[in-house]
């Protein structure tokens, strides 16, 4: 018989998944948006999410809450330069919005974003690919001059 974890508090409900994701961020609404890039990991628990990751601004950190009744979460991501506030639904998709940088109370910048959990198949061939390209790095042959 397995032993009972009474410690573990970490978030059951399946859209809110703790563990590694993926999403995108844009400046624009509309098909032609340029999408930006994010891989990162969220934990959630108790109504709380934390996380980090990066994108190409750089590498941040989140900090934020949920609601798995009403199904929003509104998270913080804090770079080293300035914090940008995400506020999202979820559904079956992942968690999607609007982010706002805001200055005092002035909006400076807005766009949308959408993320979601990496599916196990994605996580396992990304550390495959990683170990492959160890392996390759190891057995590569150092050639000595004297």
């Amino acid at each position: 018989m397995d032993s009972l974890d009474i410690n573990n508090t970490t978030e059951t409900h399946p859209l809110f998944p703790s563990g590694e994701w993926e999403g995108f961020y844009t400046h624009t609404d509309g098909p032609s948006a340029s999408q930006h890039r994010m891989y990162f990991s969220l934990f959630f628990e108790k109504n709380e999410v934390s996380g980090g990751g990066s994108d190409d601004i750089g590498p941040f950190v989140w900090i934020g809450s949920y609601d798995a009744q009403a199904l929003w979460c509104k998270m913080t991501k804090h770079y080293v330069t300035h914090t940008v506030d995400y506020d999202g639904h979820v559904d079956e998709n992942g968690i999607w919005g609007k982010w706002t940088i805001s200055l005092r109370s002035f909006v400076y910048s807005t766009g949308g974003f959408h993320i979601w959990p990496k599916k196990q198949e994605e996580i396992e061939a990304s550390a495959e690919v990683e170990r492959i390209e160890l392996d390759v790095k190891v057995k590569v042959p150092v050639v000595v001059t004297v």
